[in-house]
């Protein structure tokens, strides 16, 4: 049978489909690997070449085709196609060859594809919504062709990934995320939602482009951003009322605002703020079993203060409250440096989300600040390249026996620095992990697998458990042990190996183990709106999409 179930029901579509309209719907389609049987029922025949393929024939048929690609941008624009032709298979292709085809279908590659949405553009993908549907959005989203929508990835396009202010470009973002959700989570595909709240751009290049797709305008802000927002979030409420919002790439101050003003009214939560948190505290956690200093006795310091720097920041205080430390003490372990240099409590210009770990210490720049703190971790948010330098790494290296270095800014092209310069610079001794993935690393005859901190190990699990409990809001403590499950599944070889990570391939595994705790301390918390079931694991990965025909 090709019908996926639910599928005509919350759709807008009075019989079922036959024929070419099978073949053109990607939920239903599976190509040559229809039999004979349903070629006769479903009114195929004719339609298809003579040959069956099963879809392990389809698989190796597709990956043939990715790797035959010159670019890895060729490789995404034809997966983009493959999602759009026959879901199923795209979603097949994905779990099979996870560490292989992630890098394309998000970070790095997904960065050029923001870059270059417009020049590459094939066909309309997610729902848009400008500054000129205001009063109208509730009504637009009548004409999404889902009911049944249980998670939405919404962004503004102003901060994507290291790259800036996008515009519309920036849809390439929900879109990625979501597919994601579905691979990682098993989140059925035809429940999510990409939005582009297209605001406008303040990027002249953009607006100057004609093959921009986006409002030309400069960005509203102020009252009637903020109104457009809002009229977006209660719409949703309305349309959709399980509905799980992730704000995705908001410039650092609507990103902690829009937090601030949903985290406690609807379920939602910010994936560049509390996501990358729990996946660097997970990193962290990790690596204290290859240096052996527990938390509580880590000083930490950032390199870069906004949204990601500042959320790994509160959630790692968290743990460390958590830990026995009192709020002082654990804000004592906690060090950031900006573009001016060290945060400290001398400075007047410092934005809100930075005022609680300016300390009082002397002014001092990036080099100076490693010396003086004598910091075990180093982790950058910074969204520029080659932040961490050979004296900054070799600094850390002479101050600690096995030296923590983060650079997580996405993508590779603005990571602090390679795998290969952390290891060289610290003579083989740094414990290592990026946001995006590097390859393998040999040293003085010894190989080493570079971990990689993506928010892809967290924020599947989350929806998934926060959608499988029917929560009504998002808590610090369901980051927290999303952390430390996520912790607990690194094992004594990937530790031996250098890796702070699970492989990707764990990745579906992981996303279970997590949605599980979240689930869990969902109910112990009183948020969620459904009864616990006698086993989670099972009620939960019963409800996840299976790509297998």
């Amino acid at each position: 049978m090709c019908k996926r179930p639910g599928s005509m029901a919350n759709r807008k579509k009075d019989k079922e489909p036959v024929g070419y309209e099978i073949l053109k719907d990607a939920s239903l389609n599976k190509g040559t690997a229809f039999t004979m049987a349903e070629r006769e029922t479903y009114k195929l025949r004719g339609l298809l070449p003579a040959a069956v393929s099963d879809q392990d024939m389809q698989i190796t048929r597709a990956l043939g085709n990715v790797r035959r690609k010159a670019y890895d941008i060729e490789r995404y624009i034809y997966l983009q196609a493959l999602q759009a032709r026959n879901e199923r298979l795209f979603y097949r292709l994905i779990i099979d060859h996870i560490e292989e085809l992630m890098p394309i279908i998000y970070t790095p590659t997904v960065g050029q594809a923001c870059k270059e949405f417009a020049h590459i553009f094939r066909q309309p993908r997610g729902f848009y919504i400008n500054p000129d549907d205001r009063g109208q959005i509730r009504s637009m989203l009548d004409n999404w062709p889902e009911r049944d929508i249980s998670l939405i990835v919404v962004t503004d396009g102003e901060r994507i990934l290291g790259l800036g202010d996008l515009g519309a470009s920036g849809m390439g973002i929900p879109l990625g995320k979501l597919a994601l959700y579905s691979a990682c989570a098993g989140i059925p595909p035809h429940q999510c939602l990409p939005v582009m709240l297209d605001v406008g751009t303040n990027n002249e290049t953009l607006r100057s482009d004609p093959l921009y797709l986006g409002v030309p305008r400069p960005r509203i802000t102020g009252a009637d951003y903020l109104a457009l927002v809002e009229e977006f979030v209660l719409a949703v409420q309305d349309a959709y009322p399980r509905a799980l919002i992730q704000f995705e790439d908001f410039l650092t101050p609507n990103a902690y605002g829009l937090l601030h003003t949903w985290r406690d009214r609807v379920l939602c939560f910010n994936d560049d703020i509390q996501g990358t948190a729990a996946v660097a505290l997970a990193g962290v956690l990790a690596s204290s079993r290859i240096t052996g200093i527990e938390l509580p006795d880590l000083r930490i310091m950032f390199l870069g203060a906004g949204s990601a720097a500042t959320g790994i920041a509160n959630l790692i205080r968290f743990a460390l409250r958590d830990a026995g430390l009192d709020q002082q003490q654990a804000t004592r372990r906690i060090w950031l440096v900006d573009h001016t240099g060290l945060v400290v409590k001398q400075r007047d210009d410092l934005a809100p989300q930075k005022r609680p770990y300016a300390h009082d210490a002397p002014a001092a720049g990036f080099i100076e600040a490693i010396r003086m703190v004598k910091p075990h971790v180093l982790i950058g948010a910074t969204g520029k390249a080659a932040m961490f330098t050979e004296e900054a790494i070799r600094l850390m290296a002479e101050l600690n026996p096995r030296p923590v270095i983060f650079a997580l800014s996405n993508p590779t092209s603005v990571s602090e620095c390679t795998a290969e310069q952390a290891f060289e610079w610290s003579e083989g001794r740094a414990v290592f992990a990026s946001g995006s993935p590097f390859p393998p690393v040999s040293y003085a005859g010894k190989s080493f697998r570079p971990g990689q901190g993506n928010n892809a190990y967290i924020f599947p699990g989350i929806g998934l458990g926060a959608i499988a409990c029917q929560a009504s809001r998002i808590s610090d403590e369901m980051f927290l042990d999303a952390a430390r499950v996520l912790a607990e599944m690194v094992t004594e070889d990937d530790l031996q190996e250098g890796a702070i990570y699970p492989p990707l391939t764990d990745i579906r595994r992981a996303s279970l183990a997590i949605a599980v705790a979240v689930a869990e301390k969902a109910w112990d918390q009183g948020l969620a709106r459904v009864d616990r079931p006698a086993d989670v694991e099972k009620a939960i990965a019963d409800t996840m999409y299976d790509p297998h025909y």
